[in-house]
């Protein structure tokens, strides 16, 4: 079965882009794939400082280990500046090419203002860098404070269609470059 862990870049309470990561996951769980998501904002991470050891903060063992164990990942960013989010990035840099390499991994941002691909490219940067696939379809939420029903749901239906678009790809992608099922 195709393991996939979702990670969401934002720390806010009601957070856009965590119910845009939650979309995903159930669009890509509906196609036979496990996801698991790690909600930074539950964790206890440290700013990256270019060490290795962090055995003072389990939750980043917790981190390798879960990313580790997944064929695939969801990474969902605010847009913040023009670029990811911080505390995505910092995330991802207490990893290593041991937990990342060879990840196929489907990129999501949020924005406040109009859709575009700032954030979406800096993390097919830091994807590509740390030897992973990233799958072509990549969904960008424009003005996410109309995107979404009170109750998380979509309401544009073009965007739900790029959200299914989006989590076939995952999925197909993941069975053919990780050999799964």
């Amino acid at each position: 079965m195709v393991k996939i862990v979702g990670i969401g870049g934002s720390l806010r309470a009601n957070s856009y882009t965590q119910i845009a990561l939650q979309i995903a996951a159930q669009r890509v769980r509906a196609l036979g794939a496990e996801v698991e998501i790690l909600d930074l904002r539950q964790l206890q991470l440290p700013f990256c400082d270019g060490g290795k050891d962090y055995s003072q903060y389990p939750d980043v063992q917790l981190l390798r280990d879960t990313v580790s164990r997944a064929d695939g990942l969801i990474l969902a960013t605010p847009e913040y500046h023009g670029g990811v989010s911080g505390v995505l990035k910092n995330a991802l840099d207490l990893m290593t090419f041991t937990e990342l390499s060879d990840k196929v991994t489907g990129l999501i941002s949020v924005l406040g203002g109009q859709s575009n691909s700032n954030a979406l490219n800096d993390l097919r940067l830091i994807v590509r860098w740390v030897h992973g696939w990233v799958i072509p379809e990549q969904i960008a939420v424009g003005q996410a404070y109309s995107a979404f029903s009170p109750e998380g749901k979509l309401l544009d239906e073009k965007l739900s269609q790029r959200f299914d678009q989006f989590a076939q790809s995952l999925v197909d992608n993941t069975r053919k470059l990780r050999g799964v099922n």
